[in-house]
């Protein structure tokens, strides 16, 4: 049933209009053979009802209906031109019928000038007729009645197809402003998903690639020892064991992290400058000869904490990947309402490749993250990663 509704719909609606005016031309040609006498006559002679003339204007007027979706203007003003020389021989019901489905068209599908058009052309005619009837009737209720019957089929007509278009517009604006609504919450989750997808990057290079590099520079390290001394062997497997559990500890909360459908739980607690003889150990066991000072009395806020620390982690894994075997120093101080970051190596042949990695473009994104700036780069013959951050919170 429902499938023959919808064919039935999909050949009616190309043909809306013709099929409009061919009812309305049947229904006014029973109206006029049926001898119903005009309504309105400003002449002198009246036309029997079934006069081929009415039947010719009635013809014209249908056509105009052909017009009244495409070119509901023009439609509008044949009908006008259809139906004046029926003022001098009496206006008939049909003419009325199809004139005021012609002005509800034109004020309805119209162009907004042509809306405007329509409804002052109409506040007019009514005026003029308020006029006319004041002034040739008798009494009140004679006016009452003539107002009624004429000023009726102009209002009317053009007041429905105003209400009608004023709801289509806001019902149009309403849904212009629910796209743009969803078009921005659509912009706003694809900026934080990048965000996002940034963030796991920067971690995923800085905190797993860190250790598991390190593990590599150990395990490298342990396998070039001939005859190698078994403490320092221990010394450095434990420091690949550490390595090792931290990653995968780091592994399964980025991994809880990322499944939607589970609570999401912090499973770690956020690293912090005052674990940094961590990363000092194992550097050493990478191989570097590595001194630190900090000074790590006052609190810092969390974010600029663990900033701190990924930056001294990045710069410290790149001093054992690029200069292996050098001497490295860590300072942390504070400098007023500023936390300074600075780690110094020897300088090699393969120190000065590592200014254009992914490493130092995370720390300078780590440290623009909250509020500071990072430098990199050589300083009296050496490398140096300064990075200058916020110590305080904005209040």
């Amino acid at each position: 049933m429902n499938g023959t509704v919808e064919r039935l719909l999909a050949w009616v609606e190309p043909r809306a209009a013709v099929l409009q005016a061919v009812l309305l031309f049947g229904v006014g040609s029973v109206i006029l053979v049926s001898g119903l006498p005009a309504i309105a006559n400003v002449g002198p002679h009246t036309l029997p009802p079934g006069h081929p003339v009415r039947m010719l204007t009635l013809a014209v007027l249908c056509c105009a209906e052909l017009l009244r979706r495409r070119a509901p203007g023009t439609g509008l003003l044949i009908g006008l031109a259809a139906t004046a020389p029926e003022l001098v021989v009496g206006v008939s019901l049909p003419t009325v019928i199809v004139l005021t489905d012609l002005l509800f068209a034109a004020t309805l599908y119209g162009s907004r000038r042509t809306n405007r058009l329509v409804v002052w052309g109409c506040g007019a005619v009514v005026l003029v007729l308020v006029v006319v009837s004041i002034m040739s009737a008798h009494d009140l209720r004679d006016v009452v009645l003539t107002l009624l019957q004429v000023c009726g089929i102009p209002l009317i007509p053009v007041w429905w197809a105003m209400n009608v278009r004023w709801h289509r517009e806001a019902a149009t604006a309403e849904r212009a402003r629910a796209d743009q609504v969803a078009r921005i919450a659509e912009l706003d989750r694809d900026a934080a998903v990048r965000e996002e997808r940034a963030r796991m990057a920067r971690d995923l290079h800085d905190v797993i690639a860190g250790h598991l590099s390190a593990i590599a520079i150990q395990s490298e390290a342990v396998l070039s020892m001939v005859d190698g001394d078994p403490v320092a062997v221990r010394r450095v497997l434990k420091s690949v064991r550490e390595n090792s559990v931290q990653s995968l500890t780091e592994m399964r909360a980025m991994i809880h992290l990322l499944r939607s459908d589970e609570p999401v739980e912090e499973h770690t607690a956020p690293a912090r400058l005052r674990d940094i003889a961590q990363l000092l150990e194992s550097a050493r066991a990478a191989g570097l000869s590595v001194s630190a000072s900090a000074d790590l009395e006052t609190e810092l806020p969390v974010a600029v904490d663990l900033s701190a620390y990924r930056i001294v982690q990045e710069a410290l894994t790149n001093v054992a990947k690029h200069a292996p075997g050098a001497r490295a120093s860590v300072t942390v101080g504070r400098r007023d309402s500023v936390l300074v970051v600075e780690v110094v190596n020897d300088r090699t042949a393969a120190t000065a490749e590592a200014g254009a990695g992914r490493g130092l473009l995370n720390m300078r994104e780590r440290a623009q993250a909250v509020g500071g700036v990072l430098e990199a780069g050589p300083h009296e013959r050496q490398w140096r990663v300064r990075a200058e951050l916020p110590a305080e919170e904005d209040l």
